[in-house]
């Protein structure tokens, strides 16, 4: 009878955090849901709450003691999320949890990476002044932070200006991918002449 009831107010949560329900989600909390409880894909609520930046619920699992890093069936994590998602508000609220920073996702990158990928420019640069992250990761691709700006960017300011955050952290612009083609040459393949220049100053 213990179980069915936790595993009700365990569903309640999940839910509350997917529709940024905060008080429903500490009602169910308060209840006995746990805190970790994930559902059919694996994903826990703050992950839940994260994907859909619902702030003030993520905030209140946090302090529930939520794990940052509680990664799902396909290696997400409410972390990893915030690279995606490129909120600069969520990414402050789980600071405080201190989340794994080296954690890796399904293509071995860290939030670093898909957030230089997407154009998040806000983020890219609040997570380089707020932690120490490698800014020269390499994923299972071969691609670090700096290459996938290039290779996946479109060149546009966007990628102008995480490509200048990164280097400016310190991101090496010599390093090749698997195939031994470095950002620069990418960039001038691609015709991407202002991303070219910065990368030329720094090399």
């Amino acid at each position: 009878m213990t179980s069915t009831r936790t595993t009700e107010h365990d569903r309640a949560l999940l839910a509350a955090a997917t529709r940024g329900d905060t008080e429903g989600a500490r009602a169910a909390l308060a209840a006995g849901a746990r805190v970790e409880a994930r559902d059919a894909e694996g994903r826990t609520a703050l992950l839940l709450a994260a994907s859909a930046d619902h702030v003030d619920t993520a905030r209140a699992l946090v302090a529930a003691g939520a794990d940052p890093d509680a990664q799902d069936a396909r290696d997400d994590s409410p972390w990893l999320v915030t690279g995606v998602t490129g909120s600069v508000d969520m990414m402050r609220v789980l600071l405080p949890a201190n989340p794994d920073l080296t954690l890796r996702n399904r293509y071995g990158g860290i939030a670093l990476i898909p957030a230089a990928e997407r154009g998040q420019v806000d983020y890219v640069r609040a997570l380089l002044r707020a932690t120490d992250i490698d800014v020269d990761h390499v994923n299972y691709l071969g691609w670090t932070a700096l290459l996938e700006a290039v290779i996946l960017g479109d060149g546009g300011r966007a990628h102008q200006e995480i490509v200048e955050l990164l280097v400016t952290a310190g991101a090496t612009p010599g390093l090749a991918d698997g195939d031994g083609v470095t950002a620069l040459e990418h960039a001038e393949r691609r015709g991407f002449d202002r991303i070219a220049g910065l990368l030329r100053a720094v090399r």
